[in-house]
């Protein structure tokens, strides 16, 4: 994987501007802030956060990937202002779930998700090295 910074712009804090990297593609499909059981735990913004990151990691383990995989992540949050008053609580447990691996990223507000309760909806996508193995392949 590489990092695409050009020269003589000012180091991004949080994301990267740009990654290239071979390998198999692996694509998350939104995670809102719930658990396993389709149910909220948590109702505020870094709660909600902190539980859809940690289920892209799980769906990303099943093609045996990890976070450092990442390439690319999508927020959709339901406010801004809210998402701006979490950065510091934001940057905390994103390190804790994904490490100080920081994708290319993009932050869009939106007028509502399709889960009434959800406050964040996190899409990824993943390049997984071709040696890296796969979690699914002993399943039937």
């Amino acid at each position: 994987m590489q990092i695409l910074q050009p020269p003589g712009w000012a180091t991004p804090k949080g994301y990267s501007n740009g990654i290239a990297a071979r390998g198999r593609l692996v694509f998350i499909g939104g995670q809102v802030g719930w658990n396993a059981d389709q149910r909220f735990e948590a109702a505020d913004f870094a709660g909600q956060a902190r539980q859809a990151l940690a289920n892209i990691v799980a769906v990303l383990a099943e093609a045996g990937g990890r976070p450092e995989h990442i390439v690319r992540m999508t927020w959709y949050v339901v406010d801004k202002r809210e998402y701006v008053a979490n950065y510091r609580a934001l940057g905390r447990l994103y390190r804790d779930v994904i490490g100080r691996h920081y994708p290319a990223m993009t932050a869009i507000e939106v007028t509502a998700l399709i889960e009434d309760a959800a406050r964040v909806e996190i899409e990824a996508t993943a390049v997984v090295p071709d040696d890296a193995g796969d979690g699914a392949a002993s399943r039937p």
